[in-house]
């Protein structure tokens, strides 16, 4: 199967803060915030929505290419990524902006403050995607993650144009997007993944009901923090996924990547919508207990075995198979 992820692609500047936001936060004055927080730590990682989902991808077994713009500063970056299975050669290299930036702190009830540059992003929305097409001769499919705003609408509508199945990921990136740039984002995806606060503020700015999204998109996939993922769709029943066990939570960034690499890397094994969505999360929980969305590695024994501590021996039977030596 041939897989475009297209999206962000990023340096993540990770910090941890000894502390809850909530303590910080005093409610009657949250129009005049000015505050310091001390950290303990700081780590740099590579990042970005598109290329963390790539990384995981790869990890089982896929050789996704990834779409996105960067700056010249990039080519340490791509070589971690070529040297794990990911196809970086229709990558946008800027002339003039420096790659993404990705700085956010993390507390101890691990909720996030954070700041996105894009740079070299704002180019995104000049890639084409015929011409990975021809190079590959042919997409099977196209993620449309979190990216230049103008970049998304410009892939969905050539996705629609060209006949390609796609993704649609709005993200973070809903709250610079109005109710036509929504429509415009989602209209004919073959699947729409947002989180539990992201499907609200989505129905919202479109104006639509649940009812009325599942019109215009195939399979609707939300994500539910610790309760897991629902699936619906216009020929599925509501499908309901609790999350994997986890040993220990270390930083969530990249988490919902995590997801996404594992459930399109399964349903392109051929399993099931829920079978995929295990995968998916027992992917993002390898992603929580680390430090940055691509500090991990699947391993196919121990993730097996994992597997069927959380979703029974039938499902880590169905999924051994597919998963390298």
């Amino acid at each position: 199967m041939k897989i475009a992820v297209t999206g962000s692609i990023a340096t993540d500047h990770l910090m941890s803060f000894p502390g809850r936001f909530a303590d910080q936060l005093l409610a009657d004055q949250l129009d005049k915030v000015s505050l310091s927080f001390l950290v303990d730590e700081l780590v740099l990682r590579r990042g970005g929505t598109a290329a963390n989902i790539a990384f995981g991808m790869a990890q089982l077994g896929l050789r996704p290419v990834l779409l996105g713009a960067v700056g010249a500063d990039f080519a340490d970056y791509r070589s971690w990524l070529e040297r794990h299975g990911v196809d970086c050669d229709s990558v946008h290299v800027s002339e003039v902006a420096h790659t993404a930036r990705f700085v956010c702190t993390t507390d101890t009830d691990m909720c996030q403050i954070a700041s996105f540059y894009a740079g070299a992003m704002s180019e995104a929305r000049n890639i084409e995607l015929a011409p990975v097409a021809q190079r590959l001769g042919g997409l099977d499919l196209v993620l449309v993650s979190a990216n230049d705003p103008a970049a998304m609408i410009r892939h969905s509508g050539e996705c629609r144009e060209r006949g390609y199945s796609f993704v649609a990921d709005p993200s973070q990136q809903l709250a610079r997007m109005d109710g036509a740039d929504v429509l415009g984002l989602v209209d004919g995806a073959d699947y729409l993944m947002t989180n539990e606060y992201e499907k609200s503020l989505l129905l919202s700015k479109a104006g639509l009901t649940d009812a009325q999204l599942l019109d215009r998109v195939r399979i609707r996939v939300t994500t539910l923090g610790k309760q897991g993922v629902e699936i619906a769709g216009r020929e599925v029943g509501t499908i309901h996924v609790p999350i994997a066990r986890e040993i220990q939570a270390v930083d969530p960034t990249g988490v919902g990547d995590g997801f996404r690499a594992g459930f399109f890397a399964a349903l392109n094994w051929g399993v099931s919508l829920e079978r995929a969505a295990q995968v998916g999360c027992l992917l993002a929980t390898l992603v929580l207990e680390n430090f940055g969305g691509q500090e991990y590695e699947v391993r196919r024994d121990l993730f097996v075995k994992r597997l069927a501590e959380s979703y029974g021996d039938a499902a880590a039977e169905d999924v051994r198979p597919h998963l390298l030596p």
